[in-house]
């Protein structure tokens, strides 16, 4: 289970359907990425699908353009953070800290015929499923950039045996 890694890229873009702009460093402010879509409440999913961060994998990226030949070195894939070296699943249901900034990883992220639609790339829905990245919130803001490291630092989902070791414990 790789639980460190590093940011590969980072994309932003102020309003649904404009294209994503490369940052090289960028703030994690509460309810998202400073001046992103999502973060300014202009996102197309807004208020009903809300991802504050999206990360995604330079592994599944690779491996799109590999199998079904899509370049998204341009951001097509809408996602904001593009990571390497690190199983983005190990970050669901746990806190990470990025640069400065610390996210929760809060579910999944499935690819949408919207992101298909933007790109103008066909196919793009399909190559991204079961590849999408996951959705995160800022818990803690801060500034990172690219090439900074992606660290695991603790799970939150609830442990029942945790907590019944806990409690047992207390007891003595």
């Amino acid at each position: 289970m790789d639980t460190t890694g590093r940011v590969e890229a980072i994309w932003t873009t102020s309003a649904e359907g404009e294209p994503m702009a490369s940052r090289e460093r960028v703030e994690a402010v509460p309810g998202g990425l400073a001046g992103d879509r999502y973060q300014r409440g202009t996102g197309y999913y807004t208020p009903f699908d809300v991802c504050e961060v999206t990360f995604i994998a330079g592994e599944a990226i690779d491996a799109i353009h590999r199998e079904a030949g899509i370049d998204l070195s341009g951001g097509e894939h809408r996602r904001n953070v593009c990571t390497r070296g690190v199983d983005l699943a190990t970050l669901l249901d746990a806190r990470f800290q990025v640069g400065e900034a610390i996210f929760e990883g809060t579910r999944p992220r499935p690819p949408c015929r919207h992101v298909e639609q933007v790109a103008g790339i066909g196919g793009l829905m399909d190559a991204l499923r079961e590849r999408g990245g996951i959705c995160a919130d800022v818990v803690d803001p801060g500034e990172f950039g690219v090439g900074d490291r992606v660290q695991f630092l603790e799970k939150t989902e609830f442990d029942g045996e945790a907590l019944a070791t806990a409690i047992e414990d207390r007891r003595g």
